[in-house]
């Protein structure tokens, strides 16, 4: 039963939690760059707070918005613009694009060059694994970012691309996943963001890398999926227990895609999102069903060997 498990960020889980941030913030500096989505933060009534808890902490704080996935230009046009700023660590408050973003930012502040030139298939140099402190803090229960240790860079049009900035110190080094942030998620986010989610929980359990401690974790976030999504974008979006349920699922899936992998729907959900502008969630929950008839069909060929695969898809199924 031999097997390696990435290390984690330290967490911070629970409802409430995010009043552990200035805390975590000044165990690495006082100077800090936040990195936020566009008007959630403020709809869910906690940036007035944010900001004036830096303040009374004698936190300095600058602000850039990410509106979408994050692309070369965004990254190497703020990267640019604070490099000389002398900022102390990076806080990602937000959705998958803005922890993914945070996480570039984060690893390309300490460099001069473009992020291309590190991204996965497009360029040439690996990342050193250099970077500045940073602490990520979902508002989505969906990508698990906060968890791994990629950033997916996208650019979109007929030579787009939808590439990692990879290295294994590029894990947030703090993340706190407070439900409370996620009440205010519009359901369409919370549905799609839900499916990226779940499918990276299948597509871990059922991984050929997969082992005994990403079995357990995958299967109990699955568990916490099944139960909760459907009332998180119906009756019960603004129940907390519902929120911290989709949470810790959102969770448990960053921590298993870093050390099980992933499979056919991400493969075929990257050059997708390259080409087209379609939330990552949903494509991944228009190609689930479908993939997973293929695989089943397929493993049913494979004879004796895929009989603990097509067992893994059965206790899925009966969840």
């Amino acid at each position: 039963m031999p097997f390696n498990f990435a290390s984690i960020p330290h967490i911070i889980f629970g409802a409430g939690k995010l009043s552990e941030l200035y805390k975590s913030i000044q165990k690495y500096g006082s100077n800090v760059l936040l990195v936020t989505g566009g008007s959630s933060l403020e709809k869910s009534g906690k940036w007035d707070e944010i900001i004036e808890n830096l303040d009374q902490s004698g936190i300095s704080h600058s602000r850039v918005s990410v509106s979408d996935e994050p692309s070369p230009r965004l990254i190497d046009g703020i990267t640019d613009e604070y490099r000389k700023k002398e900022i102390d660590l990076i806080v990602g408050i937000g959705g998958g694009s803005v922890t993914d973003a945070g996480k570039a930012i984060s690893a390309m502040l300490p460099h001069q060059d473009s992020i291309k030139n590190y991204l996965e298939g497009v360029g040439t140099k690996k990342p050193d694994g250099q970077k500045l402190p940073y602490i990520a803090i979902p508002t989505t229960s969906g990508t698990g970012s906060e968890a791994t240790k990629n950033a997916v860079i996208s650019q979109v049009g007929e030579d787009g691309f939808k590439k990692s900035l990879r290295h294994d110190n590029y894990i947030p080094d703090v993340a706190i996943i407070d439900p409370e942030l996620m009440i205010s998620c519009p359901t369409s986010i919370t549905a799609a963001c839900g499916m990226d989610a779940f499918t990276q929980l299948l597509e871990a359990y059922v991984s050929t890398k997969a082992n005994p401690m990403t079995d357990a974790l995958a299967f109990s976030g699955m568990k916490h999926m099944v139960n909760n999504l459907v009332s998180a974008c119906s009756s019960k979006s603004e129940n907390i227990e519902v929120r911290t349920s989709l949470a810790y699922g959102s969770l448990m899936s960053g921590i298993t895609l870093a050390n099980a992998g992933l499979g056919i729907v991400h493969g075929l959900a990257s050059p997708i999102g390259g080409l087209f502008e379609i939330p990552h969630g949903v494509v991944c929950g228009t190609l689930l069903a479908e993939a997973t008839k293929i695989n089943i069909e397929k493993l049913k060929t494979k004879g004796s060997q895929a009989r603990p695969a097509l067992e893994k898809h059965a206790e899925v199924g009966a969840l």
